[in-house]
Order: C-alpha cells, then structure tokens, then sequence
C-alpha cells in the first residue's frame, strides 16, 4: 500500500493527474486535478490511496492527509464509491459536509451526484460523529493564470454531474473570468443551493 508520492506533476486532465517518480508515471485519480495547475513541472508530494479490484488497480491521489482520511471514510459507507467520494470531496466544503453528517441534513447530503435518499441516510448512519477536526485542505493550490470554464465543465462532467446542472451552470458562469479551479468552486457551490 502507497502512502504518498514525491515526483515531477508531469500531466492535467479532467479526471487525473500524472506524477513522474524516477521515470515512472503514476497516474492519480484526484477530486479537482486542476487544483494543481500551478504546479506542472514542480516537485509535489501527494497523498494516494489505491484501490485493487478484479479488473483494475487505481490510484487516488489528495492534496493532504486531512482530504485522504475524509474519502477512506466516505468509501467506508454502502453504496459510495472512490467516484462518488472525489466527486464529493470536490465540492471543496468539507465543514459543511461534516455538519450535514453530524446534523442529519439529508436534502444537502443528496444533492451531491450519486447520492440519493438511501446512500445520504446511510452516510449518517455509519459517519455520525466520527470525524475529528476535518477542515478545509490547508494547501492553498491556486492557479495564477486564467483557465477555460469548458475544462472546468469537463472536469465536474468527469465527476458524474449531469448534463443539465452543468448546462444551468455555464449560463450564470459565461462571461466571467477565473482560473479552472476557481470555476470548478463556483459550479459546485451553486449547484449545492
């Protein structure tokens, strides 16, 4: 088992990452890969975990060790996957997702993709009250240049959201300017009202 990565950020999609460590690409299933726009071609140290099945070993990779703790626990619940996890995690509001768990917000908790009435119930179930101290990643990783929102709708389409929520979205999004990342934000905090 992998604990974390120190290598050359070599590659960005919508989905992953790449990590050069001695000639060896790793590639890393992240929550938001574009979070990490700042850094290509930079040394990182990042957080992974993979998940070994039938027909595929996969990595996921984290920012910190605080966001690698909140998907190990969110894996744990039935009916969430690593897919769901990141998807969730990107939502960048981990106090706000510790609250809804730890208050019994059901209607916050299925506004996530792939989270229905069943899997929100049973996330409060197993995760009450066991979170301690989760936060907001305490790594800044802001890009300095402005990114296209289609990369951004590319990446929240990645994560599951579905084609009409990304379409509301781009119509109040167009027309203004961000990074990559900071539309990604933006996206998600509307699609969570």
């Amino acid at each position: 088992m992998y604990e974390y990565l120190n290598g050359t950020l070599s590659k960005i999609t919508p989905t992953y990452v790449v990590v050069d460590v001695s000639g060896l690409g790793y590639l890393l299933h992240v929550a938001n890969p574009y979070a990490f726009s700042n850094l290509v071609n930079a040394v990182i140290k990042i957080y992974v975990h993979q998940v070994i099945r039938d027909d595929a070993h996969t990595l996921y990779g984290f920012t910190d060790e605080t966001e690698k703790r909140l998907f190990l626990q969110l894996i744990s619940v039935s009916g969430i996957g690593p897919k769901s996890a990141l998807a969730i995690i990107a939502a960048d509001d981990n106090v706000g997702l510790v609250t809804a768990i730890d208050s019994g917000d059901i209607k916050y908790l299925t506004k996530f993709p792939g989270v229905g009435k069943k899997t929100a119930s049973q996330m409060v179930l197993d995760l009450e009250g066991k979170f301690d101290n989760v936060a907001a990643p305490t790594q800044s990783l802001k890009a300095p240049t402005n990114a296209s929102l289609d990369d951004a709708l590319a990446a929240l389409s990645a994560l599951g959201y579905k084609a009409s929520e990304l379409k509301k979205v781009e119509t109040y999004l167009d027309g203004t300017t961000d990074t990559t990342e900071g539309f990604i934000k933006k996206a998600l905090k509307l699609m969570m009202k």
